[in-house]
């Protein structure tokens, strides 16, 4: 990889489920701005095509690999810009659905991601997949990563010592605020809920040793929210996305950022592409690498388990 500093941006949206027009008119017009300002790399959220959230009636958010619309505009601003750009989307692909990561040069050439376990509800649209993350692009090795990806020990011992860069994003969101009884008692934890996203592309960058491209939903959205494994039996659910569109350093310093709060938006910043000894080591003994929350431990296999059965019912329903 180059010694040189290169600029780059990531990208923060507000989506809306199922609008993939809408959704990729703004991706393309945010994407636009940043290479039009001399970005070289432009990152887009996780899911950028379109958020997923479980709800009544339920929509498949899903892109159709035949007819990848979400793809083609991402292969379109590379090869118009000379740059390079990079998003997830929920992929319709063969006999299954997953949340692809793709990664696309100024020849229009791609690589991709498939992320390898679903969050929570998530599981409700797409299944496990079983890749590393590592791309071998003319840049070098990239490493692809989103969300929860990020967290998880796993996910530095498979790209740790063979990328030079990290693509990521997500799509995180935090606890109810429309639950009366429960949401005053949550409070807590919707403080460390959004101090992990916060620090998840810097805790990264420091474990892996090279720039993380990290890039965000934001805004608010109204979704439902499922009781027991094997029925639809939901309650109503009111949230927002927390986090930081953000770009970091290999020493894990934040050169720019967007919080949520702050709505749509651009960041930019220089960066020097390669890898760096890690500033802080790995404990291979954890699954997580930030001390998750019993509560946050009992909430991710509780949704997780809703949004298999819910997945597999969907899966045999279409078979």
């Amino acid at each position: 990889m180059s010694p040189d500093p290169i600029q780059v941006a990531a990208v923060q949206l507000q989506g809306r489920p199922g609008d993939l027009a809408g959704n990729l008119r703004d991706a393309r017009g945010y994407a636009e701005q940043a290479f039009a300002a001399g970005a070289r790399i432009v990152a887009l959220p996780e899911f950028f095509a379109s958020p997923v959230y479980y709800d009544e009636p339920f929509h498949d958010q899903a892109v159709d690999e035949r007819n990848n619309t979400a793809l083609e505009m991402m292969i379109g601003l590379a090869q118009r810009h000379r740059g390079y750009i990079g998003g997830s989307m929920v992929l319709r692909r063969g006999g299954g659905v997953y949340n692809t990561y793709f990664f696309v040069q100024p020849d229009g050439r791609w690589f991709s991601h498939d992320k390898d376990l679903p969050t929570m509800w998530e599981n409700c649209f797409y299944e496990p997949g079983d890749d590393d993350g590592f791309m071998d692009t003319d840049l070098g090795g990239v490493g692809a990563a989103v969300c929860w990806e990020l967290i998880r020990t796993q996910t530095v011992k498979r790209l740790r010592g063979r990328i030079g860069l990290a693509m990521t994003g997500n799509h995180w969101w935090t606890i109810p605020s429309n639950w009366p009884l429960l949401t005053p008692l949550l409070r807590p934890l919707h403080e460390i809920n959004r101090g992990f996203s916060e620090e998840a592309p810097v805790e990264f960058a420091r474990r892996l040793g090279v720039p993380v491209l990290h890039a965000s939903h934001c805004g608010r959205f109204r979704s439902r929210f499922l009781l027991l494994p094997g029925t639809r039996l939901s309650v109503a659910h009111a949230s927002e996305f927390v986090g930081a569109t953000q770009i970091v350093d290999a020493a894990g310093r934040v050169l720019a950022r967007r919080n949520t709060a702050e709505g749509p938006g651009i960041v930019s910043a220089e960066i020097r592409l390669g890898a760096q000894a890690p500033v802080t080591p790995l404990d291979e003994s954890r699954f997580w690498i930030p001390p998750l929350t019993l509560l946050h431990k009992a909430y991710w296999h509780q949704q997780n388990a809703c949004g298999k059965s819910f997945y597999r019912s969907r899966q045999r329903a279409a078979a």
